[in-house]
């Protein structure tokens, strides 16, 4: 078949686009490959077709090029093409540049034993440094196009075979050194700063030297460039264009990459080199370049973050976006490493003041307050060495950003955060006036909110906004009872004005903590149970008491139910009112309720209503509490049924099975054990009830620590002590963490239980490990032997740690009295604490005053400055 006419060929994409899968299998779809490479050379087909067709490659490679062979051939032919181009201006050189790359990545055929991979990348190179590479790749004009398209295709190449351009590190600096246009300077910027990072994360995991990566200038049509080796060991497909910093654990390990002194001099060069010529990139490529060069630091010892601190002072005041995203990700990343006070309080005065602007989209607006409301709480260093106060939304500083009735909804909702922030704060400041504003303004939107979601008929967004705002209140004020006071009372009469929206609160209540939820039971059960059985809104009361009835107020809730009855005429409304009896069953009801379930089964209409009353009944004559408590319980496997009678016999199967359950066991973290190889977290257990073949299993978030090994205990009861339980931790960076608790246990009934406990932490300091001892005499030269050795890949800090009346000597016997290897009472102390796996943190307390004592701190892992400071502040608070 000949070439296809260009009427034709737009026929057939605008078919393949409409559905490519259908069209690939149709008998049309087996050629099109063939068709549209072969066509990349007719003479018939104008320029503007062909980069058409190109496109459609770069968009769906998978189904023209279904296989490793079928790619490398389209490669090699695109190759071709490029090659038979005349050397007159074409748009089709870097179309075919692309496409080549694309065939070989969705492929998978880039590699050594790859044909037209060691033919591209060569070409590659040698566009990217601008060589001179013949005149069949067209004229000097077409070079600087040619050229950053080049540095697009490597960093895609090297995106995917992470450590492919681990040899030219030393030629794209030189690259970037030169005098290049500054349409050049951001392709090769953004390509030196992947490969650089990629190889320091490959050299990290191989534990490999770096040594002449950086410096080795080579040519660009050298034959020793490509380090496939390097690419298969890091085929992990790291991901540049990640939205956010990887998590500590998955920073690829580069605390085990120590650099000799040159190497770590010719990565800083590197890294200054790229930042100097950040201003003539992009906004958005500025902040990938960022995050890459972030990323590379941030685990690296000896190279301090300070060589962002001359960009900090450029971007603090931006009005880009993605620039203040930049800044934001390099606080949350670097901490009080890299900022200082003042940065952070300008930082969060440029967040507050631009989220007020009136003429804000709202996208942009809600970008702000999200920042705002979780911008990283800090204490820095002062400016003399001093510790600075902590950072706080004062009220005055966001008047401008209080919530008001007339806003979007997201931003209602971003505002009350806010709000509920500056509330949190000035709960223990009520006997003042200024910390009764931000309260009482909170007060008065809510009752705005329930005035609105209690109109008749209203929109069902205003209620569903209303509930929104009702839960975030609940959850930011958890801990203050007094402001949850209102917020409960304000919930009860919302309900009283509007019933219709009892599965608001039903969603609530399952959503909320008991600070909340048990008050707001209490009022709803009280006002439900006082009204008569003939209101209009029955099926809603039954809906909702359903919810909240206990034992409580029973015999009022039995008469309530009784009276409901006689107006119980349709199955939905005695289906209601049957729940509300297995509510009953299952808390532990009886007495009066076997004389409802009795009459329920006689006068009932609905047949199956009459069966589940007396099922109902008999049930609560046979089977003592805790067994009906269990046939009564959800099943989760169950399949939903038609019929209620048989629903509820899927309940006994759940006696047999493993079941969730609420867990009677409570834990907690024990005095701490500073001895051993390895930490130790002391657990204390308690239980409420009698615990059989208890295991606990414990798992922490990627890859921090090793896994931890579960716990058994054969037996526990309440009021007896339990011995404490160890759990050896494994820690790979010196990190706090949260463990995640799950229990497995037979009960006293012989039931299995699983069960989720709350999480525990693991506090900074419990990683803390003593040194051995040295003898009496050489005490003092064991820590100043300790004290050189940190520097120069360490770093050194110092702080102010304020002091309680009980002293310094006080602290350190507490808090730190294990570590200390030479000691001079009251005022100084030279302290030795090693963290694992292999790190160590130093300490000199010397000096001390009555209201605190200047530290001096060294470390060999600059990344826990941010954790001793908190550490060290918080002693105070302590004692």
């Amino acid at each position: 078949m000949g070439p296809l006419s260009r009427e034709t060929w737009a026929q057939r994409l605008g078919a393949f686009r409409a559905s490519p899968s259908a069209f690939m299998a149709s008998p049309e779809g087996e050629d099109l490959g063939r068709d549209l490479l072969s066509d990349l050379r007719s003479e018939k087909l104008n320029e503007q077709t062909k980069v058409s067709l190109l496109t459609l490659s770069l968009e769906y490679p998978a189904q023209l090029w279904p296989d490793a062979p079928a790619a490398e051939a389209a490669a090699t032919f695109l190759l071709d093409t490029l090659d038979s181009l005349p050397p007159r201006p074409s748009a089709l050189r870097r179309p075919l540049l692309l496409a080549a790359t694309t065939a070989l990545v969705a492929g998978d055929v880039l590699g050594p034993t790859s044909g037209a991979s060691l033919r591209l990348l060569p070409l590659l190179l040698g566009l990217a440094s601008s060589g001179d590479l013949g005149s069949g790749l067209g004229p000097s004009s077409e070079q600087r196009s040619l050229q950053a398209t080049a540095c697009e295709c490597l960093r895609e190449l090297e995106s995917c075979k992470p450590g492919l351009l681990g040899g030219c590190l030393g030629l794209l600096r030189s690259l970037l050194g030169q005098e290049s246009p500054v349409g050049q300077v951001q392709p090769l910027s953004l390509l030196l700063a992947l490969a650089l990072r990629n190889t320091l994360v490959i050299q990290a995991r191989a534990r490999a030297s770096g040594q002449g990566l950086l410096t080795a200038r080579v040519s660009s049509t050298g034959s020793g460039l490509w380090d496939w080796t390097l690419a298969e060991e890091g085929d992990a497909h790291l991901q540049p264009q990640a939205p956010s910093w990887p998590a500590a654990e998955e920073d690829g390990g580069l605390s085990a990459l120590e650099p000799s002194p040159e190497e770590a001099r010719e990565l800083r060069a590197a890294v200054a080199q790229l930042l100097d010529t950040s201003y003539l990139l992009t906004p958005v490529a500025q902040a990938q370049l960022f995050w890459l060069l972030g990323w590379a630091l941030r685990g690296l010892r000896g190279q301090p973050p300070v060589l962002f601190k001359p960009q900090l002072v450029r971007l603090l005041g931006t009005a880009q976006l993605t620039l203040l995203h930049a800044v934001l990700a390099l606080k949350a990343a670097f901490g009080e490493a890299l900022f200082t006070a003042q940065d952070e309080a300008l930082l969060l005065r440029r967040l507050t003041l631009a989220a007020q602007h009136p003429a804000l989209p709202l996208p942009v607006h809600l970008f702000y307050l999200h920042c705002l409301l979780s911008f990283p709480e800090n204490c820095p260093l002062g400016p003399a060495g001093e510790e600075a106060a902590p950072l706080r939304l004062e009220p005055q500083l966001c008047h401008g950003l209080l919530p008001s009735l007339l806003h979007d909804p997201m931003a209602l909702l971003a505002r009350l955060h806010l709000l509920c922030l500056l509330c949190a704060e000035d709960g223990d400041e009520e006997e003042k006036g200024q910390g009764q504003r931000p309260r009482r303004y909170l007060e008065e939107l809510l009752a705005g909110l329930w005035q609105r979601a209690a109109l008749s008929g209203g929109p069902r967004a205003l209620a569903t906004l209303c509930f929104q705002a009702s839960y975030l209140v609940a959850r930011c004020l958890s801990g203050q009872p007094a402001a949850l006071a209102p917020l409960t009372h304000g919930l009860a009469q919302l309900y009283g004005a509007r019933p219709a929206l009892a599965p608001h609160f039903v969603d609530l209540l399952d959503q909320v903590g008991s600070e909340l939820g048990e008050p707001l039971r209490v009022l709803l059960r009280q006002d439900l149970v006082s009204r008569s059985g003939r209101d209009a809104a029955l099926r809603w009361h039954l809906q909702m008491l359903a919810k909240v009835a206990d034992r409580d107020a029973q015999p009022a809730t039995l008469r309530f139910l009784q009276a409901a009855a006689a107006y119980c005429t349709d199955w939905g409304l005695q289906q209601a009112l049957l729940q509300v009896c297995r509510a009953l069953l299952r808390a532990g009801v009886g007495g009066g309720l076997a004389d409802l379930l009795q009459a329920l089964a006689r006068q009932l209409g609905d047949p199956d209503g009459r069966d589940h009353a007396r099922l109902y009944y008999i049930l609560l004559g046979h089977l003592s509490e805790p067994k009906l408590g269990v046939a009564l319980g959800p099943s989760l496997a169950a399949p939903a049924l038609a019929s209620s009678l048989v629903a509820e016999n899927q309940g006994f199967a759940t006696a047999l099975m493993v079941q969730e359950a609420p867990a009677p066991i409570q834990l907690s973290v024990g005095p701490r054990r500073a001895e051993g190889p390895a930490p130790v977290l002391q657990l204390q257990v308690e239980v409420l009830e009698p615990v059989y073949s208890l295991e606990l299993r414990f798992h922490v978030k990627g890859q921090l620590y090793a896994p931890l090994d579960a716990v058994h205990v054969p037996c526990l009861c309440p009021g007896r002590p339990a011995r404490p339980l160890l759990l050896p931790l494994q820690p790979r960076r010196p990190a706090p963490t949260q463990l995640d608790i799950r229990a497995l246990y037979t009960t006293a009934a012989g039931l299995t239980c699983y069960a989720r406990l709350p999480p525990l932490p693991v506090k900074f300091a419990d990683l803390f490990l003593p040194f051995p001892q040295p003898p009496e005499g050489a005490r003092l030269g064991f820590f100043e032997e300790l004290w050189d050795s940190c520097l120069p890949e360490g770093t050194e800090s110092r702080l102010w740690c304020p002091l309680e009346p009980q002293g310094l000597e006080a602290l350190v016997s507490r808090h730190l009295d294990p570590f200390v290897v030479v000691a001079q009472p009251p005022t100084s102390y030279h302290i030795a604490i090693r963290l694992p796996p292999d790190s160590k943190l130093l300490l000199r307390l010397e000096a001390a005053q009555a209201d605190g004592v200047p530290v001096v701190l060294r470390t060999d892992d600059w990344a826990v400055l941010p954790l001793v400071g908190d550490y060290l502040r918080g002693l105070s608070t302590a004692v």
